[in-house]
């Protein structure tokens, strides 16, 4: 197990008992080696552990300060992955990172850029030795989207793109209680949460940056946080315009991504097929046969894999962060996060249009 890293996982809450146990314990014997779990509260870091402990029987829960910096210099623990609320992960990374481990953090990366900026520096100013920062953006690695962003690259000049988000956010939702998600010091509550999903997805699929938007986000659902709705007109760098219209209190269920081209249309929706959730990728070519295919979702895993493998090249076979995979960047993250507080600054000012912010400083 010499070439295999140890790992910690640092939350206790959903994602973590929903996707990354799972995952781990489905891959246990090519996945790291689980090391710790750590939460603030002992009962959930306990729980937690108790759920992976018959595939990875030397795991241990830990909880509170002293538990976390047990994790922390514990020399045979190589990475982290920060499964916490929005608001605190940036303490964590820091600390993390100061430590010596390498990061795997949940988006959205920050609540604002300002937050992200201080990190960034700090992180920078490491140098050439510095840990892997990377932020689990699953939608950069669904082969659907993938597939979308290759089939693009052959309609010709980008006409028009339309992103259409609906997810009915109510009490069916494991996510609807979610307390730091409706804290009020959480500026855009599931828009921004979930919003860097779909704008990591444009951001993918046409090959282009966010430049510009205007947007009137609305508040519609007293029971969710506010904003809840957002309809936003957005060009990329291509000078292409096209439109993301977002809402969370509405009925029905539908994402997809459609961009225009002067050689054909691709079309990527959230679909499911013989039980199976992912994308049904749609390319109308002109002149020629429709063609569609039906993507699996597998991103969450994807990434896993991804950072597991860069943190065993730099352990075992003397890497560099300046060679992990850039989908997991932090910029990349940095630029999820820049559109979507561009598009809740421009409701701020009746949509009036609000350059999207870029950071240039290559890590």
């Amino acid at each position: 197990m010499g070439s295999v890293p140890g790992v910690a996982i640092l939350g206790a809450g959903i994602f973590t008992t929903s996707q990354y146990l799972p995952i781990l314990s489905k891959q246990s014997s090519t996945a790291p080696i689980l090391k710790a779990i750590w939460s603030r509260s002992k009962d959930a870091a306990e729980n937690a552990a108790s759920l992976v402990a018959k595939f990875f029987p030397d795991v241990v829960a830990k909880w509170g300060e002293d538990g976390l910096i047990q994790i922390l210099e514990d020399s045979s623990i190589h990475a982290v992955a920060i499964v916490l609320p929005a608001q605190v992960q940036l303490e964590y990374v820091q600390r993390a990172l100061k430590s010596g481990k390498h990061v795997l953090q949940e988006k959205p990366i920050g609540p604002t850029l300002s937050d992200v900026r201080d990190v960034l520096s700090y992180h920078s100013g490491m140098g050439s030795q510095a840990p892997v920062w990377a932020v689990a953006e699953n939608y950069r690695f669904e082969p659907g989207l993938i597939e979308a962003a290759r089939l693009v690259k052959s309609i010709g000049d980008m006409m028009s793109f339309e992103v259409i988000v609906e997810l009915p956010m109510n009490s069916s939702n494991p996510y609807y209680s979610s307390a730091w998600r409706r804290d009020v010091g959480f500026k855009g509550g599931f828009v921004l949460d979930g919003g860097v999903h779909f704008v990591a997805g444009l951001r993918l699929i046409t090959g282009c940056e966010v430049t510009q938007v205007s947007a009137i986000a609305r508040h519609v659902d007293p029971l969710l946080p506010s904003p809840d709705n957002v309809s936003a007109l957005l060009q990329l760098e291509n000078e292409c315009a096209g439109v993301l219209v977002m809402s969370y209190s509405c009925t029905a269920r539908k994402v997809s991504w459609r961009v225009l081209g002067s050689k054909g249309t691709v079309e990527a929706v959230r679909d499911q097929k013989d039980g199976s959730h992912g994308y049904l990728v749609t390319f109308y070519p002109l002149g020629g046969t429709v063609l569609s295919k039906f993507f699996p979702f597998s991103g969450v895993e994807n990434e896993l894999k991804a950072f597991v493998g860069d943190v065993s090249q730099i352990v075992y076979e003397g890497k560099t962060a300046e060679d992990a995979d850039k989908r997991s960047n932090v910029i990349e993250a940095y630029h999820d996060v820049a559109v979507i507080e561009a598009m809740l600054k421009s409701s701020n000012n009746k949509g009036f249009p609000v350059h999207v912010d870029r950071y240039e400083k290559e890590i």
